[in-house]
């Protein structure tokens, strides 16, 4: 087993104590993910952030008491943006998740999915930057369609920004992204960062949510 100080460090946040615990084992088990701490709640959280504990991916549970998992999202994007986000959830309606993901979440996945699932998405979140199953990507396609007769309103992209945030809607990470493009990993970023500001928007799939919605990229 490799060293823990070689793997990626994983915050579980969950006020169930028992299923927060099960977690902890089950993300300590994986090879290169260790558990960094636990917290019930967003408020407990921020404790543990404030004493400079700061994980790399945080779990988080949607529906907590007190600190609730959307106002966790809102607060972490303000106050640490440099942690990637895996919302957690027995809810698989489409306004929880696209609120989630509006709100910073790299991610969404459900209580209820396999050990197998939870691994990819941790994986894909810290490599990619994004974490959809099929089956919660078809949840957020059916509450943007409902939607579809208020699309965004439409902002001016370059050619790059377009032909970027088409491949953003890809598997490619933004490294194989720059490889695609014929540019750098720092080009990329800047074009990530241009489209973040133009559409405000605060993820990739946020990204991928605004490029469905208004017919650049389908599934």
């Amino acid at each position: 087993m490799a060293d823990s100080s070689n793997k990626i460090q994983v915050a579980v946040v969950d006020d169930h104590t028992l299923l927060r615990n099960a977690l902890a084992k089950l993300i300590d088990s994986f090879d290169n993910f260790s558990v960094f701490f636990e917290a019930q709640n967003g408020e407990e959280l921020k404790e543990k952030l404030r004493k400079k504990l700061i994980p790399e991916i945080i779990l988080l549970d949607v529906n907590m008491p007190g600190m609730n998992g959307f106002e966790t999202a809102e607060w972490l994007f303000k106050n640490h943006p440099q942690i990637k986000i895996l919302a957690l959830s027995m809810f698989s309606d489409e306004n929880t998740i696209i609120r989630m993901l509006k709100l910073g979440a790299k991610g969404y996945i459900m209580k209820t999915a396999e050990p197998e699932e939870l691994h990819l998405a941790l994986t894909s979140v810290m490599l990619k930057n994004f974490y959809l199953s099929d089956y919660i990507t078809g949840k957020i396609v059916g509450g943007l369609n409902k939607n579809m007769e208020q699309p965004d309103e439409q902002v001016v992209l370059t050619a790059r920004e377009m032909e970027f945030l088409k491949l953003a809607c890809s598997e490619l990470s933004y490294k194989e992204i720059a490889e695609k493009m014929f540019v750098s990993s720092r080009r990329v970023e800047d074009h990530r960062n241009a489209l973040f500001e133009k559409l405000k928007i605060r993820s990739r799939v946020g990204l991928v949510m605004y490029a469905i919605k208004n017919g650049i990229f389908e599934i």
